[in-house]
């Protein structure tokens, strides 16, 4: 399936899902091309794994089509099967198996052929940093360790398609970094990874494009950096001062250009509509004014920025 030009490998079509009488997925629109990094952000309960369900074929929508690397689900799901590799959150390991057995399981389940079976249980294992871990009891790994495992199951058939329902969940800080790198490390390899989150800043900082879904119905969808650029009308400068800054909101708020003023402890935010020069000579202005300045600079806004603001309600 191509679009105007794109390989378009995940495709929805007012997909519907009820369960019955209570709809968990409305409408739903997606067009997810070759390469991309789509974040799925929403709260318990709001449609992802509903959705992602219906993606990896484990779920049939009520209505509404879904195409996944050009196979239509409803009638070629075995050829979408090959295509996909779906990791479910909180997905389980044979505990009384080793490590290599456990994915040598699944290779024969995916029908890697004998003679490839040891080189890609060594390659996915060398992928998720576990070749050290080749002959521990699945039972034995950390909670981090034990995802990454999973992940590597997953991979065992080259799927050029990845669904992905919260692999950071249950995760400490320094597994969820590591998590976050392999999926950097699988998406700049040319997969088209589709993977869901609660929090929004789990996934923000490498995907490509984004969507919130809030009761079942996505709320905002589309290319990150065309979603932050449609929704930044204003610049962000932070002026540090050596004083409490609450006293000098008033004054600046009425100056040329400032649209609003927010200060913390010895610090204004401004939101200043006006280009380099401008800000030269909107900090030249402050100076004048007496203002004790002793740092200015420009906060970039980033995704997690505009989507709170657009989408608050939906990921709190």
């Amino acid at each position: 399936m191509s679009e105007l030009g794109r390989d378009i490998l995940i495709h929805t079509a007012d997909m519907r899902v009820d369960y019955g009488d209570t709809t968990a997925v409305h409408g739903l629109n997606l067009d997810i091309a070759a390469g991309e990094v789509y974040g799925l952000i929403g709260p318990n309960g709001a449609g992802k794994t509903s959705t992602i369900k219906v993606l990896a074929t484990l779920l049939e929508p009520t209505y509404g089509e879904v195409f996944i690397g050009g196979h239509d689900t409803a009638t070629h799901a075995a050829e979408a099967r090959a295509v996909l590799g779906y990791m479910p959150d909180l997905a389980p390991v044979w505990e009384d198996l080793k490590v290599w057995e456990f994915l040598d399981v699944f290779a024969r389940a995916y029908a890697v052929s004998h003679a490839d079976r040891r080189r890609r249980v060594d390659e996915v294992l060398d992928v998720v940093s576990l070749e050290s871990k080749r002959h521990a009891m699945s039972g034995s790994l950390s909670r981090g360790m034990t995802q990454r495992l999973v992940l590597a199951k997953t991979l065992l058939h080259k799927p050029r398609v990845l669904l992905l329902d919260e692999p950071a969940s249950g995760l400490d800080p320094i597994a969820r970094i590591e998590m976050r790198d392999l999926l950097k490390r699988l998406a700049a390899e040319g997969r088209t990874v589709l993977v869901s989150s609660h929090i929004l800043t789990e996934l923000s900082d490498f995907c490509s494009s984004i969507g919130i879904m809030e009761k079942g119905r996505m709320v905002v969808n589309g290319p990150i950096d065309e979603l932050v650029a449609a929704r930044q009308t204003h610049r962000r400068f932070v002026v540090e001062l050596l004083e409490p800054a609450i006293q000098y909101e008033g004054p600046l708020a009425e100056l040329d250009g400032v649209a609003a003023v927010a200060s913390s402890g010895d610090n204004l935010d401004l939101d200043f509509a006006g280009d380099d020069r401008e800000a030269s000579q909107l900090l030249a202005g402050l100076v004048a004014k007496g203002l004790p300045v002793k740092g200015f600079y420009e906060k970039k806004r980033g995704v997690e920025d505009i989507m709170l603001e657009v989408g608050a309600k939906e990921v709190s």
